[in-house]
């Protein structure tokens, strides 16, 4: 590739022929502040926050946008500049809620730094007439507060272009304009499915989560209540972040450690219930794949993976035609609910109205799974409460621990054993991973020494592979970001798929880049890191495979039965409902009035 060659700050940068200024200084190290950009995603030039001089232009440019050539010249920090951005953020501020002691993301705001940064105070250089404040509280997972909204369109650039959902965008014109949906409808009514990636992209609080935190302290200070928690296999890898350690750091002891410390009765671990989903979806890949092979043309092949909320709310309201391929096991999080409220409350000798299920996610949309109907009984819900990670290092600073000092902890026993089958879960193409190496023993009989499948790991956004099952070639494809699956789901939908089984995590990367974890911004080595510490656990685990799992075996033996058997079938296994038509006709109510 051909590079150019230019002049930063009067320091030689060399940088491919294409780039943008922002690109060239960004390799060079130099940095530009950004507020609107996301890079592939929102490459528009609409904040001006990144202007620079350029030698010969005849006005500041907008780097993030602006080719570079040949020799140019540029300058990121001149007065002129500098002072440009000042105007920049003091507009902007104008018809800003500047409330930010109260605002959730205070501290963790990028225009609250740059204001710190270039000295901008929160007096109203500018002020005058402000938009009305909307909130919107409708959805489950999130809230939106267009009062603190700078029209950057990061959130509706990622929902359109990652997701391919495009609920959300910019409305009405000029001063007017405001980012909502469609005929002023909620997120709650949309087809908004829970993602969360709107909100780990905007820079401001303007999209914000719902927090629990307060219900779960109440439901701990209750003595009617016995309060357990789970954690998810993706939360170890990024909850440190919060609190300074590098990223990729796996803090799984000490937030075992802070959880006791809040005072959980039981502190258990998701990837528990992780292992049982693989013997459940496992069991089904190789019932359905051997029915196939044996020349059955009504089964669902090829078997979808279910174990991500924001995946099969998109199937329910996109494609609904092919919720029968989605397998009928339930995900982690809510097996673990099932069991513990049974299984688990039985040892314990306690009704499971009093049994509190609280659970720990790095995903927004896990909140909304655990307020669907079909997971609860007589009203009661398997999970009560679904934090995420964020929200816990908020729960360890409310409760004034002192993270960093904290000795290891453990988990508890029965539900807090695991293989290194169920921590790959948390990253992209974790979960076919793990199937592949409980499937594969049970398939053919035989140990499998090499459990590395290294084909099914990386970040493109689809990937494919074929393991070889002693002679029987199973096709797999895998996606992230949700813009990546609707390409895969399109062939099944048309009959071209040549896939035995697919994964889908709606986030990109998967659970490690999910809406509720630590701020990544698009940086995909953030998200490589997170992923390295899942694999490195993984690799260090005495047990690799779900199904060797001891504790697993003694459920099964115990109170289960067999795998997709009659009681295993009850309790872990859930359907699907067709979302579309309760859309549309929502839509053409609204259009209608």
């Amino acid at each position: 590739m051909e590079n150019i060659t230019i002049k930063i700050n009067g320091i030689e940068v060399s940088a491919p022929k294409g780039s943008t200024i922002l690109e060239a200084a960004r390799l060079a190290h130099i940095e530009i502040p950004t507020l609107c950009f996301l890079k592939d995603i929102n490459e528009i030039g609409a904040c001006r926050i990144c202007v620079v001089e350029v030698k010969g232009a005849r006005s500041l440019v907008v780097s993030c946008v602006y080719p570079i050539n040949e020799g140019m010249e540029v300058w990121t920090n001149t007065p002129k500049v500098l002072e440009s951005r000042r105007k920049t953020l003091q507009l902007l501020l104008s018809n800003h809620d500047r409330k930010c002691l109260s605002c959730v993301r205070s501290g963790n705001c990028e225009l609250q730094q740059l204001c710190k940064e270039l000295g901008v105070t929160d007096e109203g250089y500018y002020d005058g007439e402000r938009p009305p404040s909307m909130i919107d509280d409708s959805a489950v997972h999130m809230i939106r507060d267009n009062s603190k909204c700078i029209l950057c369109r990061r959130c509706s650039a990622v929902c359109e272009k990652v997701q391919g959902i495009g609920v959300i965008g910019a409305n009405m014109r000029g001063f007017a304009t405001f980012i909502g949906s469609a005929f002023d409808m909620g997120l709650g009514e949309t087809s908004c499915v829970s993602c969360g990636q709107c909100i780990a992209v905007c820079p401001t609080g303007a999209l914000q989560e719902k927090s629990q935190v307060d219900e779960v302290l109440a439901a701990i200070a209750d003595p009617q209540k016995h309060v357990i928690v789970q954690t998810a296999p993706a939360v170890r890898a990024a909850l440190g972040e919060e609190f300074g350690y590098p990223i990729g750091t796996n803090v799984q002891g000490k937030m075992a450690a802070a959880l006791r410390r809040i005072g959980f009765d039981k502190v258990f671990d998701t990837n528990f219930s992780a292992d049982l989903t693989i013997m459940e979806e496992g069991t089904e890949l190789l019932h359905r794949l051997g029915s196939y092979l044996n020349g059955d043309k009504e089964v669902k092949i090829p078997l979808m993976t279910s174990c991500c909320p924001g995946w099969v709310s998109f199937v329910e309201q996109h494609f609904p035609e092919l919720r029968d391929n989605l397998s009928t096991a339930k995900s982690p999080q809510q097996m673990f609910g099932a069991i513990a409220k049974s299984y688990f409350a039985e040892k314990l000798g306690v009704d499971r109205k009093d049994l509190v299920v609280v659970s720990i996610m790095p995903c927004l949309a896990k909140k909304y799974e655990a307020s669907r109907p079909e997971f609860s009984v007589e009203g009661n819900p398997d999970v009560d409460y679904s934090i995420y990670t964020r929200e816990l290092a908020r729960l360890i600073r409310y409760a004034n621990i002192d993270f960093n000092e904290l000795p290891d902890g453990e988990f508890d026993s029965p539900l807090g054993e695991s293989t290194g089958a169920s921590v790959i879960f948390g990253t992209t193409g974790g979960v076919i991973e793990a199937a592949c190496r409980t499937a594969y023993e049970l398939y053919t009989k035989k140990n499998l020494d090499k459990v590395d499948f290294e084909e099914l790991r990386g970040l493109e956004g689809i990937r494919s592979a074929t393991i070889d099952f002693n002679g029987t070639p199973v096709k797999i494809g895998i996606a992230h970001g949700l813009g990546n699956a609707r390409k895969l789901i399109e062939e099944v939908k048309n009959g071209t798929s040549p896939y035995h089984a697919i994964e889908v995590m709606a986030c990109p990367g998967g659970c490690i880049g999910g809406g509720g974890q630590p701020f990544h911004r698009g940086r995909m080595e953030v998200l490589r890191r997170r992923a390295s510490a899942l694999y490195r656990e993984d690799a260090n685990k005495p047990l690799r495979k779900s199904h060797e799992n001891p504790y697993i075996q003694q459920l099964y033996s115990e109170y289960l039965g067999e795998p997709c058997g009659p009681k295993a079938h009850k309790l872990l296994h859930t359907h699907y409902i067709d979302r579309k038509e309760v859309i549309g006709m929502y839509i053409e109510t609204e259009k209608s009035k």
